[in-house]
């Protein structure tokens, strides 16, 4: 018994250290992410072997993607980002952000395909139904609104009348969608930023004085972080060409 006990307390030290560097490289990855270093953090991420981990990881590659310049490498990129989601999602199938990850995957995907392609191979009701899955989990997440107010917008746009005979994507059902995920988070610019784009692409001249306000009140706080600063100045560039139309 005498010999047992050291080696459990060995054990157990090791198990705390472990968790210990896992934490300490998870917040690795999000500085790294914060900072605007997506490349980076989907690296660290994915090291972790974790279902958080490979759901940063596939938002950080689908970041890295969507900002590249290199057109025809946001292809492997965002397939990468779809595996990495999956990954998540099989060692936590409660875990809803890696639903919405791999939503956000595949709908990159898609829009890196090309619309034809992405209605032939199924890729609208392949984001749906990762969208209800993250709903069902996290009915409150800002996220998964997000990205089911995104979902509707996109189709009721690409598709028009036949978006909702086909799927039941309506401009109504995506402005319930953003509206609460602002709800949700009040002071966050990229679904401010995102409803208000919906509104001008929905119909510009009705929608006008709602989408100005919306971005008048995204850039009142200085960004916290890269994704911020992206918005922010997607804002800013958006409300001078309005001012000046």
């Amino acid at each position: 018994m005498k010999a047992v006990l050291p080696a459990f307390l060995s054990l157990v030290w090791a198990l705390l250290l472990a968790c210990a560097a896992s934490a300490q490289s998870l917040e690795q990855a999000k500085t790294a992410f914060a900072d605007g270093r997506f490349a980076a953090a989907a690296e660290r991420a994915q090291k972790l072997h974790t279902s958080e981990g490979y759901a940063l990881a596939a938002l950080a590659l689908v970041m890295h993607g969507h900002l590249s310049t290199d057109t025809r490498g946001k292809e492997p990129l965002f397939s990468r980002a779809i595996r990495l989601a999956r990954r998540a999602i099989r060692l936590n199938p409660r875990n809803p952000e890696a639903h919405i990850q791999l939503a956000h995957a595949m709908g990159r995907y898609a829009r890196a395909i090309g619309f034809v392609k992405a209605m032939a191979g199924g890729y609208a009701r392949k984001v749906r139904k990762a969208i209800d899955k993250a709903l069902r989990l996290d009915p409150d997440r800002p996220g998964a609104h997000l990205s089911m107010a995104t979902w509707h917008a996109e189709l009721a746009k690409g598709a028009g009348p036949m978006a909702r005979l086909l799927y039941g994507a309506t401009a109504k059902k995506a402005r319930k969608h953003y509206q609460r995920s602002i709800e949700l988070v009040p002071h966050d610019k990229v679904p401010r930023v995102e409803y208000a784009f919906a509104l001008l692409t929905m119909d510009k001249r009705r929608h006008r004085a709602e989408a100005l306000r919306h971005l008048k009140h995204a850039v009142q706080a200085p960004p916290r972080n890269a994704v911020d600063r992206l918005y922010h100045e997607k804002a800013l560039a958006r409300l001078a060409v309005l001012n000046g139309s």
